[in-house]
């Protein structure tokens, strides 16, 4: 007999996902498992690969341009050809909801990335398994009449199947349960069972008076400039390792919980008094301040942690984390790497902030911002060399507003990126006016700070391009400054945007240097005029034997790059001399004065004030 005619025909997979990587991995593991497996990027290849040839089993993604998985799941299960095919679906998406959603969208199973290859094969065998076994009844149902005897037997077979297929599923559902309610990479428990930790912590402490409880909320600084910067491999590793040292930090019957991302939740029952919390905080920021030591990097990395102090008088345990988080907040905006704990008025601050939104966007229709400038000195002539725009908000009820105050909320927004355009719309024609002026016989410049989220937007170098074209300015005395940590995150987008800047003859300064990561060899790819040195380091320069001696390390740093330094935030005659004596090419401080309006500009520059 043929052997073609003995081996059963291989059955045929169809796997749906829009990364290569993924497609080649799942495709290699069933194809040496003797499967046929075809495969599709989108909604169009998926039809025509039906229409060609109906697979057996279809694997899906959930995350799909254009279709998302559910979507495409729901119109195969409308499709009449293709309604009866099992889908598994596999995703990186591991919260129960999306789950749940997979299972209504007529999803057969789910499995979670990253995955065990065995795992998936047993999957995949189960649901073929399965399938053939209801291919199988509907055909001996055909025969029924006249193969009772041989249907009888097949028919107990087919059963059988199902009732292995079925206690399998049972086992396989116990364990997605567990699954849900811990974090696939560290294994710690995940929102949803700290929610319900939370919850019973919360209800005890309503029928026991005696019962505390403190809840922290930690989130890593900056890990995302290791994770774009070093691959998300090593952001695993290291979410492992933090989870590892905040063990360490905790008690067994304390309760950590991976909340998402580099997020962590901490409760601590059974406690007298909110300086056990604070302990356990401290001993937590002192054991991440030790380098971690990876498979093939050693890095640095701080926390932010939120303590709110458990009260039974909140309503839901959701709200005990939203508060831990707004102190989380609180503690980043103090200047990161250290404990905030949470106080009932940040509630009503962080309501302020949506109110301060609303406000922020009639501001903008309604042109209540302006702009001040403050002079930068040359150290070698002691007279102006020129100003940066600083933008002011004149809120109608409140009066003036700083930039601290208002700049987070619009970067956080969106909303930064119109009122970043008015303002340097605003500077160039100031500069414009300096440059037709014949009573100022020098040439000065014009520094404006530009946002970092206005070099994600591809079209920034061609609003800069229009501006100057229609101010009618020279770009030579045009200075954008971009921050350290700006350029950092998302660094090769930058650099291009930034060499494109340069192309328009615009000088480029990197502000607050010294405040963010970047190594020397990294700063000497990006074209940068000039390095702004942060005042906090100017401040402490007289103080601070460590400051003392970075400063002129900053200094030599831009000077042997053939770049000018500028040192921001000088108040006293000491600075200013200290300065001088290290070779420092330019200063900005309120010594020299505090920022000016537009409108008493002429008569400060024409007065040639030197120091």
């Amino acid at each position: 007999m043929n052997q073609e005619k003995l081996d059963p025909k291989p059955k045929n997979i169809l796997i749906i996902d829009d990364m290569p990587d993924n497609l080649r991995v799942l495709s290699s593991l069933l194809k040496r498992r003797g499967y046929q497996v075809r495969q599709a990027f989108n909604w169009q290849m998926v039809v025509s690969a039906c229409e060609s040839l109906l697979p057996d089993l279809i694997l899906l993604d959930i995350m799909m341009p254009d279709i998302d998985g559910y979507e495409i799941c729901e119109r195969l299960k409308a499709w009449d050809i293709t309604a009866n095919i099992p889908v598994i679906f596999i995703s990186a998406l591991d919260d129960v909801f999306d789950k749940v959603k997979a299972f209504k969208v007529g999803g057969v199973d789910y499995i979670t990335k990253p995955f065990a290859l065995e795992e998936v094969l047993v999957r995949v065998q189960n649901q073929l398994d399965l399938r053939e076994a209801q291919v199988e009844i509907l055909k001996l149902n055909t025969e029924l009449e006249n193969r009772v005897k041989e249907r009888t037997q097949a028919l107990k077979n087919a059963l059988q199947k199902l009732e292995n297929a079925a206690y399998f599923r049972d086992e396989l559902q116990n364990k997605l349960l567990e699954t849900v309610l811990h974090d696939s990479l560290t294994g710690l428990p995940n929102r949803v069972l700290f929610i319900r930790k939370l919850e019973n912590a919360l209800q005890q402490s309503k029928e026991d008076s005696s019962y505390q409880f403190a809840v922290l909320f930690l989130d890593c600084d900056r890990f995302k400039v290791v994770n774009d910067s070093l691959g998300h491999l090593v952001g695993d590793e290291l979410l492992i390792a933090i989870a590892r040292r905040l063990q360490a930090s905790l008690s067994p019957f304390d309760t950590l919980s991976r909340l998402g991302g580099d997020e962590f939740g901490i409760l601590i029952e059974n406690i007298t008094d909110i300086n056990i919390a604070i302990k356990i905080a401290e001993s937590i920021l002192q054991k991440l301040s030790v380098v971690f030591k990876l498979s093939r990097y050693e890095v640095f990395m701080s926390a932010s942690i939120g303590i709110n102090w458990g009260n039974k008088n909140y309503e839901k345990p959701e709200y005990l984390l939203r508060d831990a988080d707004t102190a989380m907040y609180r503690a980043k905006a103090l200047g990161r790497a250290r404990y905030h704990i949470f106080d009932p008025v940040m509630y009503k601050e962080a309501i302020q902030i949506l109110e301060l939104e609303n406000d922020l966007r009639r501001a903008i229709e309604r042109q209540e911002f302006l702009v001040l400038y403050q002079p930068m000195i040359s150290l070698a002539t002691g007279r102006i060399s020129g100003f940066e725009a600083l933008v002011r908000w004149q809120h109608p009820t409140r009066g003036i507003i700083s930039p601290v105050n208002f700049i987070p909320v619009a970067e956080e927004t969106g909303l930064i990126t119109p009122i970043n355009t008015w303002v340097l719309n605003t500077a160039c024609n100031t500069l414009r006016e300096w440059q037709e002026n014949s009573e100022i016989s020098f040439s000065l410049n014009m520094s404006i700070n530009l946002s970092a989220r206005l070099f994600s937007d591809l079209n920034i170098v061609s609003i800069i391009e229009k501006i100057i074209n229609d101010t009618q300015i020279n770009p030579n005395n045009l200075e954008i400054e971009i921050t350290e940590s700006a350029i950092m995150e998302n660094s090769a987008a930058v650099k291009k945007i930034l060499h494109n800047i340069k192309g328009l003859k615009i000088k480029l300064v990197m502000d607050d240097f010294g405040t963010g990561y970047s190594s020397l060899s990294y700063l000497h790819s990006f074209p940068f005029h000039a390095l702004k040195i942060d005042k906090s380091f100017v401040k402490r320069m007289q103080t601070n034997e460590e400051t003392m001696a970075l400063v002129p390390a900053m200094i030599g740093i831009a000077h042997s790059m053939g770049m000018t330094a500028i040192a921001e935030g000088v108040e006293t005659p000491e600075q200013l001399a200290q300065l001088r004596s290290l070779n420092c090419d330019f200063a900005q401080g309120y010594l020299f004065s505090p920022a000016i309006p537009q409108e008493l500009l002429p008569e400060f520059i024409t007065s040639s004030p030197q120091w």
